[in-house]
């Protein structure tokens, strides 16, 4: 078994954070991953997928049995045992809307299916007794938290990948971001291009082929003198969209750690987060079935919501 023990400047760091920089895990889904199959301890205790969010204290020994007898566990068994992390705010014959957790995927990655438990393995174990079938209709990024939708039939799919293509839902985010944003309300405006080789989105060079635009209007609700709480609301939806284009302009998400753009904060004054500071708070679209408009909310998880105070603070 590797073990670990725990310093003074990783007191307060997130279980799953600290497991995905260490090179034996090297990601979060790794982390989450061994975490499900019973992999990991602390302080001589077997652990399970709820105890990622567990802050680690100074002296806490951290071990990892790569491994363990009996811990290839079957899907459905890592399945069952992440029942809690499924939060369905609406539901009916043809949808279903959850309000995600950060640190899950919507769907597996491709090439990676059966590697970890993700939003689509626990609906279709939701759904199992029903004998219905979830389909994706969009997705947010792994440590986003908030509003996703699925359909339930094709024809509520179909249905509403049209709204999307459209770019009729109403997708409002709040993000909370390093230093000042000025002016206090505006429009972002891109073009983003996905580089492949790098699989980050990049501002796109003039006449750049597979260059796509990116919209999305703002508004500052607070701004404080080490932040901003910004609603957001996304006329496109490209990947990684907001976190891009905040970065872009020199106020990236509390927590980001790939679109900083070099920003550096004052001294004393970095705001920190285990995962970029973006929430997907409200929903808006209509019911593919009966055509009456839906607008659905999920509040501020707690971890953004303590920022926020400490922000106010």
């Amino acid at each position: 078994m590797k073990t670990w023990t725990i310093g003074e400047a990783d007191a307060g760091t997130r279980l799953d954070a600290w497991l995905a920089r260490q090179p034996e895990i090297g990601s979060r889904g790794r982390a989450r991953w061994a975490l499900e199959r019973g992999k990991i301890f602390l302080n001589g205790e077997d652990l399970h997928f709820q105890h990622g969010a567990t802050r680690l204290s100074a002296g806490d020994e951290v071990g990892y049995w790569e491994d363990r007898p009996g811990s290839a566990r079957t899907p459905s068994r890592d399945v069952v045992s992440a029942r809690t992390a499924l939060r369905i705010v609406h539901e009916d014959a043809a949808i279903v809307a959850v309000n995600k957790l950060p640190g899950w995927l919507v769907e597996p990655l491709p090439g990676e299916e059966g590697s970890e438990v993700t939003l689509l393995d626990l609906l279709r174990d939701h759904l199992r007794a029903a004998s219905r079938r979830p389909f994706v209709v969009h997705r947010i990024d792994r440590d986003t938290s908030g509003l996703v939708l699925f359909a339930l039939t094709p024809a509520a799919r179909d249905g509403l990948k049209r709204q999307f293509e459209r770019r009729t839902p109403e997708r409002l985010y709040v993000a909370v971001v390093q230093g000042r944003v000025v002016p206090a309300s505006g429009t972002w405006r891109d073009h983003l291009v996905w580089d492949r080789e790098r699989l980050i989105q990049r501002r796109a060079h003039v006449h750049e082929e597979r260059a796509r635009e990116a919209v999305a209007r703002y508004r500052v609700l607070e701004q404080h003198e080490g932040g901003a709480v910004v609603e957001v609301s996304l006329v496109t939806g490209k990947r990684n969209q907001i976190r891009v284009q905040a970065g872009l302009r020199g106020y990236p998400l509390v927590g980001e750690r790939l679109y900083t753009f070099g920003y550096r904060p004052a001294p004393g004054g970095r705001l920190e987060l285990d995962r970029q500071a973006l929430h997907a708070v409200t929903l808006g679209f209509h019911h593919p079935a009966t055509g009456r408009r839906l607008q659905l909310h999920a509040p501020l998880p707690a971890d953004l919501q303590g920022l926020i105070d400490r922000l106010r603070n």
